[in-house]
């Protein structure tokens, strides 16, 4: 992502929720070369170059959607535009999304005008190992100048999806078992890999293993430097997740957790990082059968902390903040519902040095409103990508 201008630049008179437990209700904003240099409030704000007089305006974070598919499923393609899955192998940990996001997909500028400026996307759950993911910026034209962090994680799946995949090709894994222990045996290789690796390093004597491109895309995941993003509804898969993510001492990522209300204690102990939704959807397959769009709420009322993802195509992008609306109206305090599209994602996702919240150092992503952005019609008025107005 190209940098904003190198003059300063100031936002003056807005109302700033920066997302970091500090407000003010008539704030300034700084930033020049594309990062913030300070907020406040306006009795403190420095004599710069003012573009944008944003009284009577709400300034926050541009949005982020945690968990979503933009540019794998092309909008209003078939076959050519689907390259989420690929379903000739259950274990692909060696592909990566960045090879397959197009930027051009029109759903990015429909998520850049509802105030998301971020996403993490990538491959599907058909796998039980899917491939790498990324974090990006959704205003450009070439991915790799639109990329905050690549990857920022590794698809893991369990549940109905691989056995879904499979069974029709008469293919392993067609149970959970089998799924589960793919998945174990892959770790477990990648493992080895690396032993034989370090001792090579080591001993010049001692042969390194002959390269293994799954084994290789797997070793920042065995050393717990790349997140495992685990696709799981039901309960007892997510504590399977959390079963295998403790066994290879993985660092990992609970994405839906469906049946997460069912087993507070579990996630509370554990201390896992969620992802929950879609949120407006129906109960499309037996896994979803105790679906509830008060799962943030119940998550929320037992001290657990979570991010809200769209899941875009299942909910398409745009819907994000809706998606919150609902979860709002089922309980789930505001404040949680815009935490949990800004620091909350940004920092379940491993990316909050960037975006997330209004802080100097960070990227100027941010949006104005002219009204309470969680109502149904709220659209942004203003929307800046690294301090450049985008519109």
């Amino acid at each position: 992502m190209k940098k904003g201008l190198y003059l300063l630049m100031i936002i003056t008179h807005a109302h700033i929720k920066t997302m970091e437990d500090c407000e003010y209700a008539d704030g300034y904003l700084q930033f020049r070369d594309g990062k913030i240099l300070s907020v406040g409030d306006m009795a403190d704000a420095p004599a710069d170059n003012v573009i944008l007089d944003a009284s009577g305006k709400v300034l926050l974070p541009g949005f982020i959607d945690p968990h979503c598919h933009i540019g794998m499923w092309e909008d209003g393609l078939g076959f050519e535009g689907d390259d989420g899955n690929e379903e000739t192998d259950p274990i692909t940990p060696n592909l990566r999304a960045l090879d397959a996001v197009n930027p051009l997909d029109r759903c990015f500028t429909e998520a850049l005008q509802a105030g998301i400026t971020t996403v993490v996307t990538g491959p599907g759950s058909a796998n039980p190992i899917g491939g790498e993911w990324l974090a990006m910026k959704t205003f450009g034209s070439r991915i790799d100048d639109m990329i905050i962090k690549a990857p920022v994680g590794m698809k893991f799946a369990l549940g109905e999806n691989p056995k879904s995949s499979y069974n029709s090709k008469n293919q392993t894994p067609i149970t959970r078992m089998a799924t589960a222990a793919l998945i174990r045996d892959h770790l477990k290789k990648a493992q080895r890999y690396l032993e034989d690796l370090s001792r090579a390093e080591q001993d010049e004597d001692y042969d390194p293993p002959e390269y293994d491109a799954k084994s290789e895309a797997l070793l920042p995941v065995i050393k717990g430097e790349l997140k495992a993003f685990f696709h799981v509804h039901r309960a007892d898969d997510i504590c399977t997740a959390i079963r295998i993510a403790k066994e290879f001492h993985l660092n990992y990522l609970l994405i839906h957790c469906t049946e997460g209300h069912l087993i507070p204690e579990v996630l509370k102990s554990e201390h896992s990082d969620i992802i929950i939704g879609p949120i407006i959807c129906d109960r499309s397959k037996p896994e979803l059968r105790n679906f509830s769009a008060a799962l943030g709420s119940e998550l929320e009322k037992n001290g657990i902390s979570f991010a809200l993802c769209t899941d875009h195509p299942v909910v398409p992008i745009q819907y994000l903040t809706l998606s919150g609306t609902v979860a709002s109206s089922e309980g789930l305090s505001p404040d949680t519902v815009l935490k949990s599209i800004t620091c909350n994602a940004a920092k379940i996702c491993g990316i909050s040095d960037r975006v997330g919240s209004i802080a100097p150092g960070k990227d100027a992503d941010f949006i104005l409103f002219d009204c309470d952005p969680l109502i149904a019609c709220a659209k942004p008025t203003d929307i800046f990508i690294c301090g450049r107005k985008v519109k």
